[in-house]
């Protein structure tokens, strides 16, 4: 798994004798060399952690003029020499000598300093110069050249500048059975069973289109030659090199849209990226057939804005690979089809369109805007280095943090979480769920500068220390008291060459170590507390090279080619502390020589035994510690994504199933109580998503369930790829690219982000199905306190509920004596507070036409709702309103909703009022519109339900008001009245304010009617005092609801209100429009705010006032003198 993080870095070219035609011929990488062949020049760079251009060689402008550009270009294997076809079709061969100087690690480098020299060996004009050819791309062994023509033949060169010829592909006669292709998947690994390439036998196998690429694996012994018309043609090659070219010959020819492949060597994968901008991914094992597609038209881009597939380039594990297209972008992809980074900004999911791009638009922020014309990942896998189309000046390099989960000889780091960089370590910080965090950890200078880069990750047992190595030596991070401890003596760290590592527990890092002298290998013991010499434990002797490596407990498992393994009991004695001598003895306790065909294995882990074995249940004689003794089965994941169980104590092998990325053993990984996980044997991810392996008793030891299958929300986003397990949480983290944008940085900044995914009810699901109640509620209890419970137990029920109403559909409803899983779902979740909020979501989230089949086993929707009524939990026994409808009939939903709109109001929940009010009111036209037998009785019995109130009731006789109007609406206008007029008698005015907008209560019509009723003022002081009391002008919400009765008031012209409401809030202009026509009014007004000391903070809006009559005062006596 690869992801990009941070900004893109940019590596200056040079301009050339021609900048007006500059463009980069060739990009390659050489273990820590970069190699650029642009138009007229050659640079040689430096790739390590510092990029320091070694050395350069610049054509004059007469070399360009009279042998050509460089046109293309490759490098020996060796690294020694390079070769370069210009457009006149001159070969140059040029050399690479490195001098003695010596990049100085953590120093600045001098500009102009030389490292290594180029130098032109040979410049011939090829024989086919003239002929009007157009040529493809190089391939290369260690003796040959080969090049295709436009006529459709290959040219063979050799490195000693000797012309080989053309010559024409032959064909090689094979067994026509396998001549269909076999689709599996397409679509981003989505199943199809339609193919978008064919596979064909043509007899004359004519190649006369023209050779646009040529593709060489040699692992496979592969030549792959690509024609103009997107004809793929796979030949096999002598095993003694490509300078055998008779023994070229054409197998097999893959029709199609091909504009380019790349093949992965190790795990036999060709991609082929087609015009329509899509990758094609095929099995070579398998006679090629397709695997799957991938491509941005889910992200909303079709091939009209990133043009075709320009290039691929595979990871140097094989378990990715970068895309870059002609027109726009870069991505790179997992082999299950997970997008793990892009370049092109995402606009939606699943668009049907491609997004809008304004040409206008500054774009300066998406990297490789204009199409990516080369790609190459260095050495390890940390750098991705891309030139753009349109672009010549420089290369742009993506920094990308890995976690190769299961692969090779370092321990697990899905304990921790942790994926690294070249020089650091990104490590998820899960203390809460709820908001994942990675934490970029940089390895101490005085360590990385000497042996970058980092190459083994491991994690101790209980996660608390990680051990990280690079090229020489290790060191070890603790995680609670973020230290970093090394070797003390640099010549002994030097001496240890790290080929993987593993932990012994919590406290014992063991070193997997290469002796170069020797060449021989062993495992080294060292105690955490102390990296030295003098504190090694033990040291053991291998019998050649580690192919996979693991731990579990005391034991050790180390496996050789072809395919030997041997298991070791590691015991201490002593005590292990800093202040006392251990020591550690390694016993041999199992040896197998196993033959077999298949792929070498990528990973093997230890499958501790959570059951008996059968032979020792039949003798009786096993042992009650299962944890505790040595595991007798491991897992093993090859090179091809096969998955198998191995039995140690036979030796026999049982495929389990294919295409799998990645595993993890969760039996007997964790010592916590709180274990989520424990009841699962391992969980594996690939293209089908994740997948759950449960043991059980019997002949067959170990069934799969698909989650793909039974939890379609548990499959992973395409975005998101998965990290580990939080076996005391119950969820899966994963992890996904995210861009940061700032306007001070030329490119987006690439931020990988953790997120979590719950397998709680899954588990909880599994435990149901066999019956194992009491364990069930055990797990479900442990897991109450956790984020997302609730939500967990909603998808289980949800889950269960679905599957259900499936089986039912299909065979219809059975009725058997064993209780259903349904109910068994519905009796465990009964045990929690959230079973009402889950019951009510799950109906909510399915068809109404089966509801009456989930509340058959959850509980009768009246008594759900009673219950929550009676707990006061207001908001969910609204929810259950609807069900009551549909299930037990309007009329009874009525009274629960009349019911719970009077204890709403009471406690002053107004927008669930609201919303209660909204559903009487609708179900009271639908009774209406449609009356029936029985509802024609719900009149007489909504009569009974206008609650009577204690509150002080309306002085008026509403009854008149209602006489037009049905028993529904009046039932509810009744309630909503007899609150209001309770609200207004208390002058609860902020309350009255949100009951009017939540329940959109007609108050002008309410205050028309009450005037001389609750809503009177006796006394003008009391008034003033009294509601300058209830509502606090200081704060805001106050204000805002004072300014919303005033306009009220004024819509009535209720004048007392509306002089006490503007004195609150000394609205002058509306108190003056008052006053002007009613001086006897302003004097008493004046007087009682003069005469009261409470009401002083009012004296300025009275001199206010006083101003602006006076002055109307004076206007009007002008103008009756003018009159």
């Amino acid at each position: 798994m690869y992801m990009a993080y941070g900004w893109p870095q940019v590596i200056p070219l040079l301009a050339g004798s021609c900048p007006s035609s500059q463009r980069a011929v060739y990009l390659k990488l050489a273990g820590r060399l970069l190699l650029v062949v642009s138009s007229s020049h050659l640079e040689l760079w430096g790739s390590s952690q510092q990029r320091v251009r070694l050395g350069k060689y610049m054509r004059d402008e007469k070399s360009v003029r009279e042998e050509g550009e460089n046109l293309q270009a490759v490098w020996s294997p060796d690294s020694k020499l390079i070769a370069v076809l210009t457009s006149s079709f001159f070969l140059h061969i040029y050399k690479i000598k490195f001098t003695d100087k010596q990049i100085k690690p953590g120093e600045r480098q001098p500009s102009e300093l030389c490292f290594a020299t180029i130098s032109l060996l040979l410049s011939e004009q090829v024989p086919f110069a003239g002929k009007d050819l157009s040529v493809s791309n190089f391939v290369t062994d260690s003796k040959t050249m080969l090049l295709g023509l436009s006529d459709g033949c290959l040219y063979s060169i050799s490195w000693k500048g000797e012309f080989g010829g053309a010559f024409s592909i032959g064909f090689h006669p094979s067994d026509c059975n396998n001549d269909r292709l076999l689709s599996y998947t397409l679509g981003n690994g989505l199943v199809s069973g339609v193919a978008s390439a064919t596979l064909a036998y043509d007899d004359e196998f004519s190649t006369k289109s023209a050779i646009i690429q040529l593709e060489l694996c040699t692992h496979s012994k592969l030549l792959f030659v690509l024609n103009s018309d997107g004809q793929l043609v796979v030949c096999s090659v002598n095993k003694k090199g490509l300078k055998y070219t008779e023994s070229i010959k054409a197998e097999k020819k893959l029709g199609g849209d091909v504009v380019c492949a790349s093949v992965a060597s190790e795990q036999q994968i060709l991609a082929v990226g087609t015009r329509k901008g899509m990758v094609e991914l095929y099995d070579l094992s398998q006679s090629i057939s397709l695997l799957r597609t991938v491509s941005l038209h889910d992200w909303g881009y079709s091939a009209e804005y990133t043009g075709p597939v320009s290039n691929i380039a595979w990871t140097p594990d094989n378990s990715a690979f970068a895309v870059g297209w002609k027109l726009r972008g870069l991505a790179v992809w997992s082999v299950s089809g997970c997008r793990l980074m892009s370049t092109v900004r995402q606009i939606g999911l699943s668009s049907t369109s491609s997004p809008k791009i304004n040409p206008k638009q500054d774009c300066k922020y998406e990297p490789l805007m204009n199409g990516t014309s080369a790609i190459q990942w260095d050495e390890y896998g940390y750098r991705l280095f891309a030139t753009e189309e349109a672009s010549c000046d420089r290369i742009l390099a993506f920094s990308f943090g890995k976690c190769c989960l299961n692969i090779g000889v370092s321990g697990k780091t899905y304990v921790r979480q942790v994926m690294y960089g070249d020089d650091r370590l990104l490590m998820v910080q899960a203390e809460d769920t709820d908001e994942l965090k990675l934490l970029h950890l940089k390895l101490p200078v005085s360590y990385i500068t000497q042996n970058w880069p980092v190459q083994h990750v491991a994690a101790s047992e209980d996660g608390k220390d990680l051990a990280v190595a690079g090229l020489h030596g290790l060191t070890l991070y603790n995680v609670m008291y973020k230290r970093w401890r090394v070797f003390g003596d640099v010549s002994q760290e030097q001496q240890i060459h790290c080929k993987g590592l593993l932990w012994l527990g919590k406290k014992i890092v063991v070193i997997c170590n290469y002796i170069e002298a020797s060449e021989t290998y062993e495992l080294l013991f060292y105690p955490k507390y102390h990296l030295d010499q003098s504190s090694l434990l033990c040291r053991k002797v291998l019998l050649g090279k580690p192919m996979v490596m693991d731990v579990y407990q005391d034991y050790i498992l180390v496996s050789y080619l072809p395919f030997i393994i041997h298991v070791y009991h590691a015991k201490i004695y002593g005590e292990l502390t800093p202040s006392s001598k251990a020591d550690l003895q390694l016993s041999t306790v199992r040896e197998l020589s196993i033959m077999t065909a298949k792929s070498h294995p990528a990973a093997m882990r230890f499958v501790p035994d959570q059951h008996p074995r059968e032979s020792e249940l039949d003798n009786g004689n096993f042992s009650s510690d299962l944890p505790n003794r040595e595991p007798s089965r491991c897992l093993i994941l090859r090179g091809n994504g096969e998955l198998s169980l191995l039995d140690l104590v036979d030796g026999r092998e049982r495929e389990l199933t294919d295409s799998v990325e990645l595993f993890w053993v969760t039996c007997g990984q964790s010592e916590e109580k709180t274990n989520l996980v424990e009841e699962v044997s391992w969980l594996d991810y690939g293209h089908r998503g994740m997948q759950v392996w449960y043991p059980s008793l019997g002949e067959d030891p170990f069934m799969q369930e698909d989650f793909l299958q039974l939890d379609p929300e548990l499959e992973f986003d395409r975005e998101v790829y998965p990290l580990g397990l939080l076996p005391n949480v119950g969820v899966v983290v994963g992890v996904s690219q995210r861009m940061s944008f700032s306007a001070s940085a030329e490119f987006p900044c690439f931020e990988p982000t953790p997120q979590a995914q719950t397998i709680l009810h899954c588990l909880l699901r599994h435990l149901l199905q066999r019956d194992k109640n009491e364990e069930a509620l055990l797990l479900a209890q442990l897991s109450a306190e956790k984020p997302h419970f609730s939500h967990c137990l909603e998808w289980l029920l949800f889950t269960v509920f679905d599957a259900e109403i499936s089986r039912n559909q299909i065979s219809g409803p059975v009725h058997l004596k064993k209780l259903s899983l349904l109910r068994k779902a519905c009796d465990l979740i009964k045990n929690f507070p959230e079973y009402y909020d889950v019951v009510v979501n799950v109906a909510r989230k399915t068809d109404a036409r089966h509801w009456a089949d989930l509340f058959s086993a959850a509980g009768i929707s009246t008594t759900l709702f009673e219950d929550c009524f009676q707990r006061r939990w207001y908001r969910t026994a609204a929810c259950y309103i609807l069900v009551i409808a549909k299930l037990e009939g309007v009329a009874v939903s009525q009274y629960c909703a009349l019911r719970l709109l009077q204890a709403t109001l009471d406690e002053s929940l107004y927008d669930l009022a609201g919303e209660l009010v909204r559903f009487l009111l609708r179900s009271g036209r639908d009774i209406e519109q449609a009356p029936t037998e029985t509802d024609s009785l719900s009149p007489k019995l909504l009569g009974f339900l206008i609650f009577g109130s204690s509150h002080k009731k309306s002085s008026l006789d509403k009854s008149s008001s209602f006489k037009e109007q049905s028993p529904h609406v009046a039932s509810v206008k009744s309630i909503l009245e007899s609150h209001a007029s309770y609200l207004m008698s208390g002058k609860e005015l902020s309350k009255l304010v949100a009951f009017v907008k939540g329940t959109q209560f007609d108050i002008v019509d309410f205050l028309q009617r009450e005037r001389y009723g609750c809503a009177q003022l006796q006394n003008f002081a009391a008034g003033l005092e009294l509601i300058g009391e209830k509502l606090q002008m200081s704060e805001l919400q106050n204000r805002l609801d004072a300014e919303f009765l005033l306009a009220q008031m004024c819509s009535v012209k209720f004048k007392e209100w509306i002089v006490v409401l503007a004195t609150l809030l000394q609205r002058s202009e509306v108190l003056y429009d008052i006053f002007r026509y009613d001086l006897r009014l302003w004097k008493a007004y004046s007087m009682t705010l003069q005469s009261h000391l409470g009401f002083a903070q009012y004296h300025d809006l009275l001199q206010i006032l006083e101003d602006k009559l006076s002055a109307n005062a004076g206007e009007e006596s002008n103008r009756g003198s003018i009159s």
